[in-house]
């Protein structure tokens, strides 16, 4: 069990899910469908808080930093994971968040924070990002990121409405670290 608790400041906290968070975490997707059915595969099956709350529980039993909330000031308000490649010595990046908190810097903040703790304390090598080519603000994460654009895999992303392309963003270690260096 991976759990974790960072302050990003202004509020604005990664805290790894609880069982207890099943409900607020249903409610937030069931608010937010419309805006994470054309990119979220998992929305469509995600019909009650008993679906939830086993999700929570997969990610409290896995060995990957998948099943993490976004916080601010106590309020759920997105979520955040990371998967890992132990063969590869790498990890995917993911995430969403609800309407009302867009445009806030908050996903790009979780996500550095993520990169930080995949590198310096988890020793990877690379960090990758997936998102589908239509999905600009998705995609203008990664670029914030400082990550390359490294390829399109044709219908590589799969959704409710069935496949779209995924754009695959790349970022090194020594990248990370000499960006952090500069800023």
């Amino acid at each position: 069990m991976n759990q974790l608790q960072w302050d990003l400041g202004d509020g604005i906290a990664v805290r790894t899910y609880v069982p207890g968070d099943a409900e607020e975490l249903f409610a937030l997707v069931d608010a937010n469908r419309d805006r994470l059915r054309p990119w979220m595969i998992w929305e469509s099956t995600t019909k009650a808080v008993d679906d939830t709350r086993r999700f929570i529980e997969t990610c409290l039993s896995s060995t990957d930093f998948e099943g993490n909330g976004l916080w601010r000031d106590g309020r759920l308000i997105g979520g955040v994971g990371l998967s890992l490649d132990t063969f590869s010595n790498s990890g995917e990046i993911g995430y969403w968040l609800s309407g009302d908190h867009e445009g806030r810097g908050i996903v790009t903040r979780a996500c550095a924070r993520f990169f930080d703790f995949a590198f310096d304390e988890l020793g990877l090598h690379r960090m990758e990002l997936q998102a589908a080519a239509e999905n600009v603000k998705s995609r203008a994460v990664a670029e914030r990121l400082g990550m390359r654009e490294e390829g399109v895999a044709r219908d590589g992303c799969r959704v409710a409405g069935g496949y779209l392309d995924s754009v695959t963003y790349g970022i090194l270690e020594d990248e990370w670290r000499a960006r952090r260096v500069a800023s």
